[in-house]
């Protein structure tokens, strides 16, 4: 085992490496640079730049060296210093900006995920082990609405009940006096008041999908020959089910940690600006419309290296799991 985690780290190293060059090259894609967002800017308010100007602001950002050049400075400090560069837009460093917000972030994403897990592994069981039951009906159509029914769409919904109907806003994660305080226990306890909104909002998909694919994988597995040898000698359906069928049916769940990894980084975006989130996800947005190359940068590669190590972790999981798996060269 130990063997294969070392296997596995070692060709983790050129993986990352690759993801970093493709991160930085896929941020300079678009035409232009972020001098072009604020001569735009600034054009619309009826001032322009000179080439003097122009050219002292490349100079002092950086954006009149090559790719290349930009890439290996950028480099060179997360590897020596563990700066991610400075934001543009905010004029602040990176590694600041994320930090601000990933508290936020992770707790509302692990939050709803917890979420997600909790409700909708219990009711894809019971669908399948009472297929057909008019409880199996409800749910299965719920699962189908809350598929259908797109994220951004429901919060916009909550949000004008809340306004029209109830006289209050769901928008944002805190009060007024607790927006910009330090956390402490009281800022943390108004946090949880106002996390239900979002909870169910992000939780309304991801919990109607994993019932769907939990109750699928389950009566696939539920009709194989070892269930019914297992059941034809006597044991107990409750210790056949837990033991050995619900053990192979959560394996796509378990191999889709990885991605889950990433989201607790990223959050929902789409739902983050619609409701005001402070996350990195509005952020990630943010620098990507201004072009802020060292913070989008920053944020898509800590996402995919965050994706990496999450495969990993995934591939562990399952081979704990699920008895059938084993790592290559034997042993577990």
């Amino acid at each position: 085992m130990l063997q294969y985690i070392g296997r596995r780290i070692l060709q983790m190293i050129p993986t990352v490496f690759l993801i970093s060059v493709i991160s930085f090259i896929l941020i300079q894609l678009p035409p232009g640079d972020y001098l072009t967002s604020i001569v735009a800017t600034l054009a619309q308010s009826g001032d322009y730049l000179d080439q003097d100007q122009l050219a002292q602001l490349k100079r002092q950002y950086g954006l009149g060296q090559p790719v290349y050049v930009q890439y290996a400075k950028w480099m060179w400090g997360i590897l020596s210093r563990g700066s991610f560069g400075q934001s543009f837009f905010w004029n602040r460093p990176v590694t600041e900006l994320i930090a601000d917000r990933l508290s936020i972030t992770v707790i509302l994403t692990l939050t709803t995920m917890i979420f997600t897990w909790a409700v909708g592994l219990p009711i894809g069981i019971y669908s399948a082990t009472h297929q057909y039951s008019k409880l199996d009906y409800l749910f299965t159509s719920t699962s189908f609405i809350g598929l259908a029914t797109p994220d951004f769409m429901l919060a916009l919904i909550l949000l004008y009940l809340g306004v029209v109907y109830l006289g209050k806003s769901y928008a944002g994660l805190f009060s007024p006096e607790f927006a910009d305080a330090p956390w402490s226990f009281a800022r943390l306890v108004d946090m949880m008041k106002h996390i239900i909104v979002p909870l169910i909002i992000g939780g309304t998909s991801g919990t109607a999908g994993l019932v769907r694919i939990m109750r699928g994988s389950l009566l696939d597995e539920l009709n194989k020959p070892y269930v019914i040898t297992a059941r034809a000698k006597g044991l107990s359906e409750r210790k056949l089910l837990w033991k050995y069928p619900v053990r192979v049916a959560i394996n796509p769940f378990v191999s889709t940690i990885g991605w889950t990894l990433a989201s607790l980084f990223s959050g929902g975006t789409i739902i983050a600006v619609v409701l005001g989130l402070p996350t990195v996800g509005p952020l990630m947005l943010s620098a990507l419309m201004a072009q802020d190359m060292y913070l989008a940068g920053s944020i898509l590669f800590i996402m995919s290296i965050l994706t990496v190590i999450g495969t990993l972790i995934s591939d562990l999981l399952l081979a704990w799991v699920d008895p059938r798996i084993r790592f290559e060269g034997g042993g577990r």
